[in-house]
């Protein structure tokens, strides 16, 4: 990005990275199915796709909302490569950035306070909690096993789902495995709360702001600590955001996706599709 280009940015909110806002239209043309809602106890409209009826995964999506091409493309790859029915539900009550916006970073067109406002963490969590619940419930989805990703904003929310604080004294989870790629928000005690039941995935780039060097370090440890069955793994070379965006222009950025979605599927195929 040039300097020139930068320096025309707005102040960005706590917590929201300026590579966030810069995206690459990943090819092809997802394959699911839009609906206005779909689990009893939820309001979310929601993008479902895959037709597995006992494991199914939750995809929360970071800035570039439930409509980006790419999150639902990654829906589809995870629907078909990990064997499960994956749903994208839109966590933040009908805010959308046109990708476009994002693409020719036509920043002064995008309110990002009112989007740091409306989408805090105390704002979100309860109904993200809901839609995790109603999918195991016989009423709602019903499934066997449950897994969640999650992106950017999406990241300290997976972490959240996989808190002990949900395990019953029967040893029922909330979700069954998370995975989390370059989480925003994040804190220690995210961290620290998650149950050593539930495995954990995450997927590190060198170069983030939001998910920095001591919130790494306090993962690797912690989570051994805690045993935890995790899989870190760092991306050398690539910025926050990667995962998502998938530019082709940056130097690693579309092999880094694709190891990602390549990661995330074997490590959903590994815990998903165990007795």
């Amino acid at each position: 990005m040039s300097s020139s280009s930068a320096s025309a940015k707005p102040d960005l909110p706590t917590g929201i990275s300026p590579c966030c806002l810069t995206g690459f239209r990943w090819s092809g043309t997802p394959q699911g199915t839009v609906l206005p809602s779909e689990l009893p106890g939820t309001t979310n409209a929601v993008y479902k796709t895959g037709t597995n009826p006992k494991v199914a995964i939750l995809l929360i999506h970071n800035l570039f909302g439930w409509t980006f091409p790419n999150v639902r493309l990654l829906a589809d790859h995870y629907a078909a490569e990990a064997n499960a029915t994956v749903f994208v539900p839109d966590f933040f009550d009908g805010f959308v950035v046109p990708p476009e916006l994002l693409i020719e970073e036509r920043w002064a067109e995008i309110d990002l306070k009112k989007f740091a406002k409306e989408n805090a963490r105390g704002v979100r969590e309860p109904e993200i909690f809901a839609f995790a619940k109603a999918l195991k419930t016989a009423e709602g989805g019903g499934f066997e096993k449950v897994g969640a990703v999650g992106y950017c904003y999406g990241g300290w929310a997976v972490f959240r789902l996989a808190a002990a604080e949900h395990e019953s004294e029967n040893g029922k989870k909330l979700v069954d495995a998370v995975a989390a790629g370059h989480p925003t928000y994040l804190t220690k005690e995210d961290i620290k709360g998650v149950s050593r039941n539930v495995p954990v995935q995450v997927l590190a780039p060198e170069f983030d702001p939001q998910y920095t060097a001591v919130l790494k370090l306090q993962t690797f440890v912690t989570l051994q600590k805690l045993g935890v069955p995790f899989e870190y793994l760092h991306f050398p070379g690539v910025h926050h955001a990667c995962f998502i965006r998938g530019d082709e222009k940056k130097e690693g950025e579309r092999e880094a996706m694709v190891r990602g979605k390549n990661a995330t599927v074997a490590f959903f195929k590994q815990w998903l599709h165990r007795n």
